[in-house]
């Protein structure tokens, strides 16, 4: 892998990152505004699957950091899991 191509998969992984986290705050932002207006109506389950749909975008976003950290790593020689960063 090209450190472009590691670069622009960064990149993009931040972009989807954000883009989750922001769909969150909007759905909850909706859902303050719904269901006081809707009482009883509101679709409360259908919000919880959304909510989790967007949550495992998030862990998904997490799994691939982690992937391609490793392939990163492993790339340049270094085993992912022996790795430790300095505390300076």
């Amino acid at each position: 892998m090209t450190r472009s191509a590691e670069s622009e998969a960064r990149k993009a992984l931040a972009r989807v990152r954000r883009a989750a986290e922001k769909c969150l705050r909007e759905l909850d932002a909706l859902e303050g505004a719904l269901r006081s207006a809707e009482g009883s109506d509101f679709p409360i389950d259908d919000y919880e699957n959304a909510r989790s749909a967007l949550e495992s975008v998030g862990r998904f976003v997490d799994e691939e950091a982690q992937r391609l950290q490793e392939k990163i790593l492993h790339a340049g020689g270094l085993e992912p899991g022996r790795v430790r960063r300095s505390g300076g």
